[in-house]
């Protein structure tokens, strides 16, 4: 196989995540500012189709308008230039100290207007440059201390954000969709909408909830202990899968941002087997970007900085070819059917059949042998003993 990746893949990066110079909250940074023009052109010669950015990972939270203006001018240059798409905008509600007790949910109310008024005019660019998922990523609206927050006023505050942005993106046309971006914790020690299935119970109180979705990472579910396979099938499986941040996570700490795979390996076959093949039994497909928000590690140059970004792509590819192997297996499909994997997706009544028909049906409880039916063998670990050795190339 190849691990030569082009556009046709979808793969695309935070201007962030390369141009991250390694400053963490216990050492400054290991690496020079990096110019996003020359982002764009190395991450389109490794044969990226996109990037994407905060406001201001572009334009600097204080530039004057003469400094904005040959930014844009400049990357829009770039971007002509290479073909790189712009898939995604999101806007930094949590870097300056106006933000620290949140954007949305600040308890000033002056700061929650500047706030909705910044990712209005985001809006407005992520529109422009042709963007299709504007990712909102509540990393400050949270709280350390529970009585500092009412927190029914807070998830008010957050709906009437939410719902004004997409109020806002209808009214003027735009074609985006809003995905917000769960994480339980870091850099406040609780933010608010913390996982997959907090995120959809918000959704669906929203006016216009229709073009509010998610954009699961892997990190963040992880860092909650739960399986992030399981949060982005739910969420495609509600229709909500708008976007998705891949990365890597070994267990419940801090957010280490690693590249994909070099985490959990084995959730990242099943996270790819998902993205690439679908259901076993069919249903929503993912469609979208395949995007890294990950860390080159701070200990590296900008050497290692491309390496990590060929590193991401070679991972997913390496992953979906092991897939692609691992659902054409003759012997995969034969233990799928053993594990009633297929029967899954047969409906438990019959079609016509309601309640009363079922409690008038003797064979399904008064006839049932449930001693008998204990009986059975699902024969998992053979299944996923198959798995795994198509991920390891053993099959």
């Amino acid at each position: 196989m190849t691990l030569s990746p082009t556009p046709a893949d979808k793969f695309t990066f935070g201007l962030w995540t390369v141009g991250w110079t390694g400053a963490d909250p216990f050492g400054v940074a290991t690496r020079a500012e990096l110019d996003p023009v020359e982002a764009v052109h190395r991450l389109a010669g490794l044969g990226a189709y996109g990037i994407t950015f905060h406001d201001n990972d572009l334009i600097p939270f204080d530039a004057t308008a003469s400094e904005r203006d040959l930014i844009l001018k400049n990357f829009k240059a770039a971007l002509a230039e290479t073909g790189l798409k712009v898939p995604m905008v999101t806007t930094n509600l949590f870097s300056h100290p106006v933000f620290k007790d949140g954007g949305f949910t600040s308890n000033d109310r002056s700061i929650r207007r500047f706030a909705l008024s910044k990712v209005l005019r985001n809006i407005d660019s992520a529109a422009e440059f042709g963007a299709e998922t504007f990712v909102m990523w509540g990393g400050r609206e949270g709280s350390e201390y529970d009585g500092s927050k009412d927190l029914a006023a807070a998830l008010d505050r957050m709906r009437e954000g939410v719902d004004t942005a997409a109020a806002y993106i209808k009214d003027k046309g735009y074609n985006l969709r809003i995905a917000l971006e769960p994480k339980p914790n870091e850099p406040r020690g609780d933010i608010f909408l913390p996982t997959v299935g907090h995120a959809l119970a918000f959704i669906a109180q929203l006016e216009h909830g229709d073009i509010v979705g998610l954009n699961p990472e892997t990190g963040h579910e992880q860092m909650a202990g739960l399986n992030f396979t399981h949060g982005i099938a739910q969420a495609l499986w509600a229709g909500k899968l708008f976007h998705i941040d891949l990365n890597g996570q070994r267990g419940i700490k801090y957010d280490q941002d690693l590249v994909f795979g070099h985490g959990d390996l084995t959730s990242a076959f099943f996270t790819v087997d998902l993205l690439e093949n679908g259901f076993p039994n069919g249903g929503p497909r993912y469609e979208g970007p395949r995007h890294f928000d990950y860390k080159p590690s701070r200990t590296d140059g900008y050497d290692g900085v491309w390496e990590s970004a060929k590193a991401n792509m070679a991972m997913y590819l390496l992953l979906k070819e092991r897939a692609t192997a691992f659902r054409a297996d003759p012997q995969v499909q034969e233990a799928l059917a053993a594990s009633g994997v297929y029967e899954l997706g047969e409906t438990t009544l019959a079609a016509g059949e309601t309640a009363t028909d079922l409690l008038a049906d003797t064979t399904a409880f008064e006839a049932f042998d449930a001693n008998k039916a204990a009986e059975r063998s699902f024969a998992f670990i053979r299944l996923n003993q198959l798995a795994l050795e198509h991920l390891l190339n053993a099959r």
